[in-house]
């Protein structure tokens, strides 16, 4: 029995310059973190005792016999890379629900690998999970997503992640002093929204559109290495109000990421004293993030009761596997 836990990830600056189609021909940047809300993937050989070969369970059921037949795609195409023949048995729980936007896909995606590499006695480095789960979700999957996902829940903690050019996926940890982290994690408040529709068909959209938003993702780009400097700088109120001016900008990227509940809440939050926020993930839904002074929260939150708060942390550890206990040779099939 194998059991991996993968954080999720929050995401501050920077998403939508991740998308290949935009780092090709020009540089990516994204600020975010990890958070302590997780991912967990269990996972063993199935032995040869049922009708059929392998059983995954995820918010579906499936038993099949052969891996074209699994509907789960990560699972599917994961299965394919690793060469894995054998029977399996696979179960997935998460702390928060997907279509969310925290990236919760892709920390499935590298969850599952990291557990079937310890599976089968292997143990990839961080940069091989990130890369690897990237080319699993673009080239194997076919799906419209970014890179930080997968490399933040890869390699977790709060870190400033660069795309494209010769030092593609060039991962820094962001340090500074400890109390600035503390005082940042005071000050931001998670609220639930709703589900979001499906992200791939929202970054779709997004992709099309990008010909014709060249001068504000450039500006979205050059806004993480300003939010960087605020952060080293311990300037927390201005990195709270270039969280909304980074909200203001990604908003006009697709009509599909806001919705009018989502504009008023921003509205009512700013009015409560919310200095910035912003929607996390390709957006329609989800999770929204506000940094709000503690001086503000109470009044903040009497205002947004009625909307589900979830208390975050940031965490540091990226991908792990938790528990380690081979099941013994593999029985013929």
């Amino acid at each position: 029995m194998i059991i991996s836990r993968t954080p999720f990830r929050m995401s501050f600056f920077g998403g939508g310059t991740d998308y290949p189609t935009w780092y090709e021909e020009n540089k990516g940047a994204v600020l975010a973190t990890t958070i302590d809300k997780y991912c967990y993937i269990t996972c063993r050989y199935l032995p040869p005792f049922f009708k059929h070969k392998s059983r995954i369970i995820y918010s579906q059921m499936e038993h099949v016999k052969r891996i074209d037949e699994i509907d789960h795609p990560a699972v599917r195409e994961v299965l394919r890379y690793l060469k894995i023949r054998q029977g399996v048995e696979i179960h997935h729980d998460g702390d928060l629900p997907a279509r969310t936007g925290l990236g919760s896909s892709s920390s499935f995606t590298v969850g599952l690998l990291n557990a079937l590499y310890a599976l089968i006695g292997k143990m990839p480095t961080k940069e091989q999970l990130a890369e690897e789960a990237i080319y699993i979700e673009q080239e194997m999957c076919k799906e419209n997503v970014g890179c930080q996902d997968q490399t933040l829940a890869a390699h977790g903690g709060l870190n400033f992640i660069e795309f494209g050019g010769t030092d593609h996926l060039q991962v820094r940890k962001v340090t500074v002093a400890k109390e600035t982290i503390k005082n940042l994690e005071k000050s931001l408040l998670l609220y639930f929204t709703g589900f979001s529709r499906t992200a791939s068909k929202i970054a779709e959209h997004q992709i099309k559109n990008m010909p014709n938003k060249q001068k504000e993702l450039k500006r979205m780009y050059d806004m993480t290495f300003h939010a960087l400097g605020l952060l080293q700088k311990d300037r927390l109120q201005k990195f709270g109000m270039l969280l909304d001016e980074a909200w203001q900008i990604k908003r006009t990227l697709s009509s599909k990421i806001s919705l009018p509940h989502i504009d008023n809440m921003f509205a009512v939050a700013k009015r409560a004293g919310a200095l910035g926020g912003k929607l996390l993930g390709a957006g329609g839904g989800g999770f929204v993030l506000l940094y709000v002074p503690p001086s503000k929260q109470k009044v903040v939150k009497e205002k947004l009761k009625k909307l589900l708060m979830v208390p975050v942390r940031f965490e540091g550890l990226g991908s792990q596997i938790i528990f380690y206990q081979p099941n013994g040779p593999k029985v013929s099939s």
